[in-house]
């Protein structure tokens, strides 16, 4: 893959959308609220990778449920 190319590829870690950045950010802290992570701001090495990994897949279905239901008009 040409990394060059004019496509739409984007390198992991950046985001296509940087004006969403903090509201990705409040909302990572409301779902580890949500579900029990201690989530807290700065360090959190003391946290699992089940606990960091559970709180990116429950964002994950969060947003898929939203995007689903604005698809079905509600």
């Amino acid at each position: 893959m040409d990394m060059n190319s004019s496509s739409s590829f984007q390198p992991s870690g950046k985001n296509s959308v940087p004006e969403a950045r903090e509201a990705l950010n409040q909302f990572k802290y409301e779902v580890a609220n949500e579900i029990g992570v201690p989530l807290k701001q700065g360090y959190n090495g003391d946290l699992t990778s089940a606990q960091n990994g559970y709180v990116g897949g429950y964002m994950v279905k969060k947003m898929i449920d939203a995007q689903k239901r604005q698809m079905a008009g509600k």
